[in-house]
């Protein structure tokens, strides 16, 4: 090992005890210095300005939802498609036929969507 790489090793333990030292100090300054005007409206769960009403059923439609599921399994679909993209190019044939697999299983899923008419906005 070359010379002088101990000494390095030191600032590397020294260095995070130093960074957690000056976050606490920051921390426990704030503690002290900010302004406190605590009221009962700033203490209430859901502070926007409009008081908490007691809560009343409404009817949720599922449709937003799977309209949400739908967006993120095709989003995923395009995170796995780039990076196959670029290794396919060094690799060997095997890896196009597995993402045709992969490929065709989310066309069957949105084709099933399709067809039970989750698609369709009525």
């Amino acid at each position: 090992m070359p010379e002088g790489y101990d000494v390095n090793w030191m600032v590397v333990l020294i260095l995070p005890i130093m960074g957690a030292l000056a976050v606490g100090a920051v921390f426990c300054a704030s503690r002290f210095i900010a302004p406190k005007r605590p009221s009962k409206i700033k203490n209430e769960p859901y502070e926007c300005g409009i008081p908490p009403e007691p809560f009343r059923w409404s009817q949720i439609r599922i449709r937003y939802y799977v309209f949400a599921i739908l967006f993120i399994i095709f989003d995923i679909e395009a995170v796995f498609l780039f990076p196959w993209a670029v290794v396919y190019l060094e690799s060997s044939p095997i890896v196009f036929y597995e993402m045709l697999i992969f490929i065709g299983v989310l066309f069957f899923g949105i084709v099933y969507s399709w067809r039970k008419g989750v698609l369709q906005w009525k």
